[in-house]
C-alpha cells in the first residue's frame, strides 16, 4: 500500500465561494499528480445523502443536542463510506464542510452543547491535515445568497445576525488551531483567490 493520502477541508459562512474554490483546488492537486476525491457534509456518502435531506430539507425543528447527533451520524457513514477509503488508497480527500462547521453553526450559532461536539469530534479519529477558513462579509453573504434565489437550505435562511455568528465563530476557530487552519479573505476575484488557495495548499503539504 503507498502513502496515506492528504485530507483538506474547506470552511466558511454561506456564499463564500467553497463550492467553486473546492474545484479549483482539485485541478491544481491533479496537475500535481495527485488523485482527488471531492466530497461534502453533510451528506458524502449513499446513506449520508439521506439523512443530509432530512436535516437541510425536512422541514422539522429538531431540538440543538438531536440536530448534532444527526450531524455525527451523517460523518461518521461519510468516513467509514468515503474519506478513510478514499485515504488508504493514497488519494486526496477535499471536503467541503467537516466538523468545525457543526462547532460554529450547532454550537456558537444554535446554542448547542459545545463540549459535546468537542468530544464527538474526537470519537470520529480524523482530523484534517489542512483546512481552508473562506471568510467573506456578511453583506457579501446575503448579496450572493440573494442571486441564488429560491431553494436554499434551512442554513442559508438564519440571515444576518446568524452569518456573524458563524464568521466570528470560523475567526475563533482558526485562533485556536493555528498549525491546522488558514483564514482566507474571499471576497475577491475567483482565480485570485483559486491562486492563493493552491499557494497556501503547496507551502503547508505539497513543499
Amino acid at each position: 500500500m503507498g502513502a496515506r493520502g492528504r485530507f483538506i477541508t474547506f470552511e466558511g459562512g454561506e456564499g463564500a465561494g467553497k463550492s467553486t474554490q473546492i474545484r479549483h483546488l482539485a485541478r491544481f492537486l491533479q496537475a500535481q499528480g495527485r488523485q482527488v476525491v471531492l466530497t461534502r457534509e453533510p451528506g458524502g456518502s449513499p446513506g449520508a445523502e439521506i439523512l443530509r435531506n432530512l436535516v437541510l430539507h425536512g422541514g422539522h425543528d429538531w431540538a440543538p443536542q438531536a440536530e448534532i447527533l444527526l450531524h455525527f451520524a451523517i460523518r461518521a457513514e461519510h468516513i467509514a463510506r468515503t474519506i478513510r477509503p478514499a485515504l488508504d488508497r493514497g488519494d486526496w480527500v477535499l471536503c467541503d464542510r467537516y466538523y468545525d462547521s457543526t462547532m460554529v453553526y450547532q454550537g456558537d450559532g444554535q446554542g448547542g452543547d459545545r463540549d459535546s461536539i468537542t468530544q464527538l469530534s474526537a470519537m470520529m479519529g480524523l482530523v484534517p491535515d489542512l483546512t481552508l477558513v473562506l471568510e467573506v462579509p456578511v453583506a457579501t453573504s446575503l448579496a450572493r445568497l440573494a442571486l441564488r434565489g429560491q431553494g436554499t437550505d434551512r442554513y442559508e435562511r438564519l440571515g444576518a445576525p446568524f452569518f456573524e455568528t458563524v464568521r466570528l465563530g470560523f475567526r475563533r476557530i482558526v485562533a485556536d488551531n493555528p498549525a491546522r487552519c488558514v483564514l482566507v479573505p474571499a471576497d475577491l476575484a475567483e482565480a485570485l483567490l483559486a491562486d492563493q488557495l493552491a499557494a497556501i495548499t503547496r507551502d503547508r503539504l505539497l513543499a
